[in-house]
């Protein structure tokens, strides 16, 4: 297994199959490469089958536990369930999607070997949905969490990224998983140095104090230093569980990262914050693969408190000594 220079293993890979999504949310930022998104038909610029697969390979070389599929959307790939079934033994297989393609398509994502899934939902309510994601989907995506439980995604858990448009729709949605079995709430915190718009942000504290006053039992997971809340429903019938992704000048979350991320096209980077760290895999040979995989995982540094510093003022800054210097050599083993 991969380590970096901080001594965090690469156990995960988070893969990127298309910058193509059927929504246009507010905050997205594309797993931090911004708005390249274009015609909604497959792009010749998107890895191909093999590629993928080849990569997943090289990965799983490298004991590499576990695969994420995001996007865009990735079930605008047609080749999506192929995908899933030529991935290596041994790598739990997950995915993040808006859901309107689940129904007609999660049982053959099951069968091809799909482990678990998120789902973004960032409001119960239709007008609010529709704001936030562009789009008239929200009745499709109902259907999605539904199929996603009847073919077995059990639990499924519901991406909801908390700022100002969505901030008042927290106590619902806490609510609602409470009281619907098989269900999970992710709370991401909005990220205003990939999207912009930084009065939208709020302070994700207030939401870790509001939560830990209703839960039955708080615990820490080890993945980014997370924190899950257990909460039971306001009626008293059904308990959901709660997660807080706080990534925003978090040096616990950095520190706890061990993912190494896949663009569409076919880079390699070592934080979602950071563009200047992208390293293409050629033409997508397994050596290449092999080459860039380790060159990405030697050069990963917390985003916060190593490439991101503290001033004398408190205001974090690039690091220009992280930024001037040379890159790290892979090591052999």
């Amino acid at each position: 297994m991969l380590e970096d220079g901080h001594g965090r293993e690469v156990t995960q890979v988070r893969v990127s199959l298309t910058d193509r999504c059927n929504f246009d949310c507010v905050y997205c930022h594309n797993e931090g490469l911004g708005d390249t998104r274009g015609p909604m038909d497959a792009r010749d610029h998107e890895m191909e089958t093999d590629d993928v697969v080849r990569f997943l390979e090289v990965a799983r070389e490298f004991d590499v536990e576990a695969v994420k599929f995001t996007g865009g959307e990735p079930m605008l790939r047609g080749d999506l369930e192929e995908i899933i079934r030529r991935t290596p033994d041994g790598m739990a297989v997950s995915m993040t999607t808006n859901g309107t393609f689940l129904p007609g398509r999660a049982p053959d994502l099951v069968d091809a070997g799909l482990e678990r899934v998120n789902i973004s939902q960032d409001a119960l309510d239709r007008e609010a949905f529709a704001e936030i994601t562009q789009s008239g989907a929200y009745e499709r995506v109902i259907e999605g969490v539904e199929a996603a439980l009847s073919a077995g995604l059990d639990p499924v858990k519901l991406n909801m990224v908390v700022f100002e448009p969505t901030a008042g729709y927290v106590p619902e949605m806490v609510d609602h998983v409470a009281r619907n079995d098989g269900l999970r709430l992710q709370l991401i915190e909005y990220m205003p140095e990939l999207v912009g718009r930084p009065e939208w942000a709020i302070d994700i504290e207030r939401v870790h104090d509001w939560l830990a006053q209703r839960a039955d039992r708080v615990e820490s997971r080890e993945m980014h230093d997370r924190t899950r809340y257990w909460v039971r429903a306001e009626n008293g019938d059904g308990e959901g569980m709660v997660e807080i992704v706080d990534p925003v000048e978090n040096t616990d979350f950095c520190d706890n990262c061990h993912r190494v991320r896949v663009t569409h096209d076919g880079k390699l980077k070592g934080c979602l914050n950071r563009t200047d760290d992208l390293r293409s895999m050629g033409e997508m040979t397994s050596d290449e693969i092999r080459e860039t995989f380790r060159e990405t995982a030697a050069n990963r540094v917390p985003y916060y408190g190593e490439y991101l510093v503290r001033n004398e003022a408190g205001e974090w800054v690039v690091n220009e000594e992280y930024v001037e210097r040379e890159p790290l050599a892979a090591d052999d083993d």
